[in-house]
């Protein structure tokens, strides 16, 4: 009976409430007039989002939703948690808060070789992604439209491997030009031997990342590999949010800092998740001022 009563309860409320709210407030544990419109800073860990909070000034929390000022700017600080379906979720409910810019800071994994080396603690700033994720294609199919509006390549482990299982061909995503070159402005200015500007491939199998894997990867020049990316770039264009990313690498694939072959822990692991942070909050009165 008593559950029978609190379902009638919910119900009636439910009546008063659009269903693009009852989104929102069911996965952001608020309501969407407590979302910043303007800007929304989406990491996906929790040391990041530690980080960010307690840099917040005037702090007012609501439900996963942290507002408060960043260098003068108002933002709100919300988690995505980990991987393409997690980040679909926040720009799912951050769509329908009529949100303006997300931007993603946060670590990634590096891919360097010869002619490009790529260390823990360098700076990266994503060109573009490679939708190796499972998420993205579910939109594409969705939305058929986007197959005539994304370039596409043939996966590239195929060049090494029959492919059974997985994506043949992989989209590319791509984030807002103008946001992107204003990170990349603002990071290379404090410290222009540790910023590049690459490409990036999102991945949502983390364990797989072989010695083949990775190879592939070199051939077409990715030099960055993360699990967000894509879909953020892909739904920013689809929802007509403004995004870009300023990452960290926290590992290098197949090198003596590899997550999964060794303990070791870099001295640069944290200093550079501090620099991207820092590089990002001092970005944000000319991303603000890209807004009018």
């Amino acid at each position: 009976m008593l559950n029978r009563i609190k379902s009638d309860l919910v119900n009636f409320g439910l009546k008063f409430m659009s269903v693009d709210e009852k989104i929102v407030r069911l996965f952001l544990e608020t309501s969407s007039k407590s979302v910043n419109p303007d800007i929304v800073i989406l990491p996906a860990v929790k040391f990041v989002m530690k980080k960010l909070i307690s840099k917040l000034r005037n702090k007012r929390v609501r439900g996963r939703v942290y507002n408060g000022l960043l260098n003068g700017v108002e933002v709100s600080v919300i988690r995505s948690l980990v991987g393409c379906p997690n980040c679909a979720t926040a720009m799912e409910c951050l769509k329908r808060c009529n949100t303006k810019i997300v931007l993603r800071v946060d670590f990634c994994g590096g891919i360097g070789n010869e002619n490009n080396k790529i260390n823990v603690g360098d700076i990266l700033i994503p060109r573009l992604a490679y939708c190796g994720d499972g998420t993205s294609p579910h939109y594409i199919i969705k939305y058929p439209e986007l197959n005539d509006q994304l370039e596409s390549i043939s996966n590239p482990i195929s060049k090494v491997k029959d492919i059974k299982a997985g994506n043949q061909m992989v989209f590319i995503t791509k984030p807002n030009d103008q946001l992107r070159e204003l990170l990349f402005n603002e990071a290379n200015s404090k410290n222009p031997n540790q910023v590049k500007e690459v490409d990036f491939w999102t991945t949502d199998a983390l364990f797989c990342e072989t010695d083949e894997f990775i190879n592939s990867l070199k051939s077409i020049k990715v030099s960055g590999i993360d699990m967000e990316n894509s879909i953020l770039f892909l739904l920013g264009k689809l929802f007509n949010i403004k995004t870009a990313s300023i990452l960290s690498v926290s590992d290098v694939p197949s090198s003596k800092y590899d997550i999964f072959k060794t303990n070791e822990i870099h001295a640069n692991l944290e200093k550079g998740i501090n620099n991207a942070i820092e590089m990002l909050i001092s970005s944000l009165p000319k991303i603000k001022a890209a807004l009018k």
